[in-house]
């Protein structure tokens, strides 16, 4: 069995990215289509309480979307906080085990826990492209791309828009943007 990907060095990153996003950026478009700053901080503050209830094995409803997202008062402490339970949940072995649910659907836990990774690094870029931030750049990137690849499979009803077509000897987390629908070259419009 491999060794699964330790969530919490993306997690702090995204953390970090989080607690500096200045007041007048809440209104910037995000590479994530129709999300504003704001609402990616939501979304994010969603996914993280969500996965943590995945680990443990509990069900949760779908996250907010669209209109339902709603970014609460003292996020910036909330999110990270909420960030780090995420990903101590998943340092725990049973979460990778046995089948959970993630947003109303049924998977295993070590493809939850994989999906999870991969909000907390893609979401992270968009963050950063959208903030002026680094993205997150650590070894848990080579368990991303092969569940990307394996969603983006899935075509129309994956989670992700159109495959953009990257290089094959692109940096690794250009593949992943690219699998997952997003532009590697994105910027913030002028």
């Amino acid at each position: 069995m491999e060794p699964r990907p330790d969530l919490s060095s993306a997690a702090s990153h995204l953390a970090s990215l989080v607690e500096r996003v200045p007041d007048d950026a809440l209104d910037r478009p995000t590479p994530c289509e129709g999300y504003a700053v704001r609402d990616l901080l939501a979304h994010i503050g969603g996914l993280a309480v969500g996965f943590r209830t995945t680990a443990v094995k509990r069900p949760v409803p779908p996250p907010a979307q669209g209109e339902d997202l709603r970014l609460d008062d003292g996020w910036r402490a909330q999110i990270p906080r909420d960030l780090q339970a995420m990903a101590d949940a998943w340092a725990e072995p049973s979460a990778w085990e046995g089948m959970t649910e993630a947003g109303g659907v049924a998977l295993p836990g070590e493809v939850a826990g994989l999906v999870g990774l991969g909000e907390l690094v893609i979401h992270g870029w968009d963050l950063a492209r959208a903030t002026g931030g680094e993205a997150y750049d650590g070894p848990e990137l080579a368990a991303v791309l092969p569940m990307a690849e394996q969603f983006q499979e899935l075509g129309p009803d994956g989670p992700y828009g159109p495959r953009v077509a990257v290089s094959d000897d692109a940096p690794l987390l250009d593949r992943i943007l690219g699998a997952t629908g997003r532009e590697p070259g994105w910027r913030l419009p002028a």
